[in-house]
């Protein structure tokens, strides 16, 4: 192996990085335990590492004691979380995406003006089913792909919209947009349907990685929608490509025959987990020529909760 690409940008995004602040912060202010609805970020090593810290991670708000501090994870959660955090008088600091937020604005306001909704995303995943528990059950519709789109049962006699997961394929997605107008051409929604933009900044700097390697790491969690996404776009690409959670993850026999290395890591993989793997490719292959590739430079930032502002 000659040399290794890192993608530029990669890793946290600005909702993930006010997640993890959030966090931190409450921390500072209120002091251990902090309680936090499900992970932070779907991120092992962030969790483990607040868990260090003090953190406590529950499956629902059943499980916080009454009258304590409790976080939403950063993917967004239903509206009946918030009902029960009330009724056990919980001290809620919402670390939801606010790109994720306006999804659920979207569907909120489409579902006023008496449309019935179709969300494009993953059934299962965690801002999936934030999205969904924002209206009365059967008033969103989840389809995942195109073939969806074509065996899907929407109410008749309603105006249609489209929402959209924000961790999506940005290509499938635009497919499977245009599949929904085929078939309904009265269907509103956003063009490019409503991926965040750091799902969009990623894809493109790993596409344009994609030409210039023979192999494709991405950093990130298995369960982590956007790393996936990064991953399949290399196999979409024609290149070997591998999903890790960090170097214990590293096969030295992916390495055979491979000359030039791409790096990327998902929104929410920390730096060190990719440093990690630079030093671990450094160590293994000797002298290696790193050269990071910049497609463009991040700069959006989202403020805190008020309670943690100073």
């Amino acid at each position: 192996m000659k040399k290794l690409i890192l993608a530029t940008p990669r890793g946290f995004c600005a909702g993930v990085d006010r997640a993890i602040h959030v966090v931190e912060k409450a921390l500072e202010k209120f002091g251990p335990p902090i309680y936090v609805r499900h992970e932070i970020v779907h991120n092992k090593f962030v969790v483990d590492t607040l868990k260090e810290k003090g953190v406590l991670f529950v499956d629902d708000v059943d499980e916080v004691p009454e009258g304590s501090v409790v976080i939403f994870s950063a993917h967004g959660v239903a509206e009946h979380i918030y009902s029960d955090a009330e009724a056990r008088h919980l001290q809620v600091l919402d670390a939801s995406c606010p790109l994720v937020l306006k999804v659920h604005y979207s569907a909120k306001r489409h579902y006023n003006a008496g449309r019935h909704i179709i969300l494009i995303g993953h059934a299962g995943h965690a801002e999936v089913e934030g999205t969904l528990g924002q209206l009365p059950e059967g008033a969103i519709t989840l389809i995942r792909n195109e073939a969806d789109v074509e065996t899907v049962k929407v109410p008749e006699g309603k105006e249609l919209a489209y929402i959209t997961q924000t961790t999506l394929s940005v290509a499938e997605t635009r497919k499977i947009i245009e599949a929904l107008k085929n078939r309904f051409p009265d269907i509103i929604g956003p063009d490019a349907g409503d991926l965040c933009y750091a799902t969009g900044n990623r894809q493109a700097a790993v596409l344009e990685l994609c030409g210039k390697v023979d192999m494709l790491l991405v950093v990130g969690a298995k369960n982590s929608s956007n790393s996936s996404r990064l991953m399949e776009l290399g196999l979409e690409q024609g290149i070997k490509s591998h999903l890790i959670a960090d170097v214990d993850d590293l096969d030295p026999a992916w390495f055979d025959g491979i000359d030039t290395v791409g790096l990327s890591s998902g929104a929410s993989a920390p730096e060190v987990l990719v440093q990690g793997v630079v030093e671990w490719i450094k160590a293994k292959f000797g002298p290696v020529e790193v050269e990071n590739l910049v497609k463009l430079v991040e700069n959006t930032k989202f403020n805190l909760p008020k309670a943690l502002q100073d």
